[in-house]
């Protein structure tokens, strides 16, 4: 059962509470790059992404946020290190949202003046722990660089926040180790209520990255931990996206987009099933229904599969059967299987739209 926490509101996003978990991502353009930054938020927002956060280097980007958030299809996050006045600077120009990392902004008027401004115009501030850039004292204190010395950090930062009236808190407290991160985060639940941002930093390459991210944030949120996820993948951050509600779907918390189950082919397998699971896995990349496809190689396991999916395909020697919610609906060749089932596939959608008018 997931942990109920306070709530706070990115742009129009609810992040605690009841909110549904939402799925965050970080531009990789150069902020102050006004034309390449709204693209790529407008690429992320069109895989599902609700909110992007941006890094605020210096003042030229955070003066671009003046360009930037009016024309932003997403709530914008200023990600700030060392310079107060670049936040005060963010706020002022329009964002929905501030990430502040207690390892490196020590300014304690700065920190106030932050919290004023944010206060007034009812920005939430997420306070952001790293493991790699604990502060020394507490690193010292606890012993190393463990879950006590991430998870009080945090808490430190949020009490700071709090004693200068300043209350739209969420925490995270993030590793490159998954086991460190589950450790971390177990305890700050256990500790406060503060609505949770969960991720694996630095996680990787896209395939490694993936499965760090996966163990990492999939065994919190099936322990009801969390609010919010990032997955930090090196790659193209619409990569980032994909992979968070593929973990979201696969632990039946979110249902946005196509979900692709296929078999795992073996030496029963007529068909060039690898082939045709990743034709079907990108074309259903555009598919924004929540419709669960079966890609199926064999006589064995597929059809009772793709009898379960909201639509699949069972085939072998050269021929497909297509089911749709547990009804056969045809046999088509290999050849032009994939073009019938994304026929299907689009009329379902149509009808799932009219269903909604």
């Amino acid at each position: 059962m997931r942990k109920r926490t306070r709530q706070v509101q990115v742009g129009g996003v609810r992040i605690g509470g009841d909110a549904p978990i939402a799925v965050q991502s970080m531009n990789t353009t150069d902020t102050s790059d006004v034309t390449a930054t709204l693209a790529q938020i407008t690429e992320l927002a069109e895989v599902g992404c609700e909110i992007t956060r941006l890094a605020i280097p210096d003042a030229k980007a955070a003066n671009a946020l003046v360009a930037i958030c009016p024309r932003s299809v997403l709530p914008i996050v200023a990600d700030i290190h060392y310079d107060y006045r670049l936040a005060l600077t963010a706020l002022k120009n329009g964002v929905n949202g501030l990430r502040i990392n207690p390892g490196n902004l020590r300014d304690e008027e700065g920190l106030t003046m932050i919290s004023e401004a944010a206060r007034i115009r009812r920005v939430p501030i997420r306070v952001g722990v790293n493991a790699g850039s604990l502060d020394r004292r507490l690193i010292n204190h606890y012993g190393g660089i463990n879950e006590q010395a991430m998870a009080h950090s945090a808490l430190a930062a949020a009490k700071q926040l709090e004693e200068t009236g300043f209350e739209d808190i969420c925490l995270s407290v993030k590793a490159s180790d998954p086991m460190l991160t589950i450790r971390s985060y177990r305890l700050l639940s256990e500790l406060a209520d503060y609505p949770l941002h969960v991720g694996v930093t630095e996680a990787g390459t896209l395939w490694e990255g993936t499965v760090r991210s996966a163990v990492g944030i999939g065994t919190l949120l099936a322990e009801g931990i969390g609010d919010t996820i990032r997955v930090s993948l090196t790659a193209n951050p619409s990569e980032e996206v994909k992979v968070a509600y593929a973990i979201l779907r696969a632990l039946g918390l979110r249902r946005k987009g196509a979900e692709l189950i296929s078999c795992p082919t073996c030496g029963r397998t007529q068909v060039d099933i690898m082939r045709l699971a990743k034709e079907v896995e990108t074309r259903l990349i555009k598919v924004k229904a929540p419709l669960t496809v079966a890609v199926m190689g064999c006589s064995v396991n597929g059809p009772g599969e793709a009898r379960e999916a909201d639509i699949g395909l069972a085939g072998g020697q050269g021929e497909f059967v297509l089911f749709k919610k547990g009804q056969v609906i045809g046999k088509v060749t290999e050849a032009e299987v994939v073009e019938s089932l994304f026929r299907e596939i689009e009329k379902m959608e149509r009808e799932g739209e009219e269903q909604l008018r």
